[in-house]
């Protein structure tokens, strides 16, 4: 069977099992109603034959009584003289009580009863051995049920956890996978640019490009390619980490977007504030600033090409914490999405892939123990803030 179809393979056992169960019971039920009845007409009959000291009555209702025992499909069976088998009612087999063969088959069977509920004896020698009633062993299956439907029910959401973290991690890879084609494509379409200008003569590059320029700006974007690896070389494993002080990593990062806001968003006023003095984190910066631009990214995107401001501040918190928030004065998140906001492939953009975030929740949580999350959003605008383990010491 296809993995996929297990959770509802699962699922739909599951529901046969739930209405078996229900059934089941059910009918047990109608077979204790059906029981007290027969008490009460048991204790009526009782009754009758104390108030009516006729013995001709009395017998009548001795038979009456039997009668009614019997209608229980109460197993019975009667021994007299060295457990010889003088008679039996409702057992669960056919047997002929003449025969040696049903006398010894009967008498294995007493046994057996004998174990669960010893017999009673009569002044006439006789003895009186008898069974549970079927509903007693109904009663003994509810148990298995319940334990099988628990399991299956442990089973179902089992198979459907793995099936939705199958689904999760298959969206997350592909989602990762985009961003590494994206991130890649700018710096080697611009390598290529720079190929075909270096093909040219030196009459015929544009604005009197030398050798020097060239190859300057082909360093640069050596240098960003190789940024990009190294990012998603970590990501993939466990990285080191070490004390930070976190103005160094905003700092830096703040000069690598200063230097490019009017290409991602003109008339968008980025804004910092973290003091020098806060306590060091323990992070890897590498990834730490990949983080923390994947959510002023976000926060760029989100003003849309509007004039704006984006705060990026810092303070130490409590338990040993140290936060950062970043807000910006855009529409902000989209009812809809703010519970989904970090899981992969979920973006309010239309040509977005919907891994940064998603990529900055893996960073801060899952590599720093840190935690990210969208605050509680202002009339308008949105707030993200990260908080961040101290380094010890």
């Amino acid at each position: 069977m296809n993995r996929e179809r297990w959770p509802l393979a699962l699922a739909t056992l599951f529901l046969i099992l739930l209405g078996w169960y229900l059934i089941y019971t059910r009918s047990i039920g109608a077979a204790l109603q059906e029981n007290a009845e027969i008490l009460t007409e048991i204790f009526s009959e009782v009754q009758r034959a104390v108030a009516d000291p006729d013995p001709s009555e009395t017998d009548q209702a001795l038979a009456r009584l039997q009668d009614l025992v019997l209608s229980t499909d109460l197993p019975i069976v009667l021994t007299q003289d060295g457990d010889s088998v003088t008679a039996v009612e409702n057992l669960p087999f056919e047997v002929d009580i003449d025969t040696p063969e049903g006398q010894a088959r009967v008498r294995d069977y007493v046994r057996d009863l004998d174990l669960r509920n010893p017999p009673i004896g009569v002044p006439s020698g006789l003895r009186i051995h008898f069974g549970d009633p079927p509903i007693v062993r109904s009663l003994g299956l509810i148990s298995a049920l319940q334990t099988g439907g628990l399991l299956l029910t442990v089973l179902v959401g089992f198979s459907v956890i793995r099936a939705q973290r199958r689904a999760d991690s298959e969206r997350a890879w592909t989602a990762m996978a985009r961003e590494l084609a994206h991130q890649l494509g700018t710096p080697i379409s611009s390598l290529q640019g720079w190929l075909e200008l270096l093909r040219l003569g030196p009459d015929e590059r544009p604005g009197d490009l030398g050798e020097q320029e060239v190859a300057h700006a082909i360093g640069e974007d050596l240098v960003r390619l190789e940024r990009i690896s190294r990012r998603f070389e970590l990501i993939g494993r466990e990285p080191e980490l070490a004390p930070l002080p976190l103005h160094e990593v905003v700092g830096e990062l703040e000069r690598y977007l200063q230097a490019r806001l009017p290409r991602f968003g003109r008339g968008v006023e980025l804004n910092v504030d973290v003091p020098s003095d806060l306590p060091e984190i323990q992070g890897n910066a590498v990834l730490l600033t990949w983080a923390l631009e994947n959510v002023v990214k976000n926060a760029i995107d989100a003003l849309a090409g509007r004039d704006g401001e984006i705060d990026i501040r810092a303070f130490e918190g409590e338990r040993d914490r140290v936060h950062l928030q970043i807000r910006d004065t855009g529409p902000g998140v989209p009812p809809e999405v703010r519970d989904r906001i970090f899981e992969p492939g979920v973006t309010t953009k239309s040509g977005g892939w919907g891994v940064g975030l998603a990529l900055s929740r893996r960073i801060v949580e899952g590599v720093h123990r840190g935690r990210i999350e969208l605050l509680d959003e202002r009339p308008w605008g949105a707030t993200f803030e990260i908080r961040l383990p101290r380094a010890p010491g």
